[in-house]
């Protein structure tokens, strides 16, 4: 039996290979078929020159949107997406556009606090609880959406491993 797709999408510094990523598809590569994408190539920004604020314009200036529509037309079957960053607002809003994703795990995708509406798939968000742009507990209410905060982490708490392990855990508990 063909495993199921899992796409995996970069943070705002992409990569052909981060290091990092490591931590997810040595343990998801088991049940998954993975795809990485990082999302700079998807949304056709060079990033070599730029420092963080230049690229996150350039995300909030056109290119949020190219990603998502680039990777509509990559990707026509279904599909879990693991997205971190704004990786994960990529896959919410490509969700919502007709990628045909079944679960949606988005690691903190702080500019998911300014969605109104919420793909209909299974979604989980994992945020830390020192994130300070994460949605405030009534977005979650509003959207119904389950979330995971995690203790004394930051914005950056997908690089660690221990918490790569739990989500990783997380994300096998509840697809397969």
């Amino acid at each position: 039996m063909a495993k199921p797709k899992l796409l995996i999408l970069s943070d705002l510094f992409g990569g052909q290979h981060p290091e990092w990523i490591n931590y997810y598809t040595d343990t998801l590569r088991s049940k998954f078929e993975i795809q990485y994408y990082d999302v700079l190539e998807l949304a056709c920004i060079d990033a070599s020159n730029l420092v963080e604020a230049d690229i996150h314009k350039q995300f909030l200036d056109g290119g949020i949107d190219k990603a998502v529509e680039t990777l509509l037309k990559l990707e026509t079957d279904k599909v879990t997406v693991l997205g971190f960053s704004i990786g994960g607002t990529i896959a919410w809003k490509a969700s919502l556009q007709g990628l045909k994703t079944t679960h949606l795990f988005a690691v903190s995708s702080t500019r998911l606090r300014y969605e109104t509406e919420a793909p209909n798939c299974e979604i989980k968000l994992f945020f830390g609880d020192q994130d300070s742009n994460k949605p405030n507990s009534n977005w979650f209410l509003d959207l119904k959406i389950p979330s995971e905060i995690l203790q004394d982490q930051n914005h950056q708490l997908y690089l660690e491993e221990k918490n790569a392990t739990a989500i990783c855990a997380e994300i096998l508990k509840v697809t397969l």
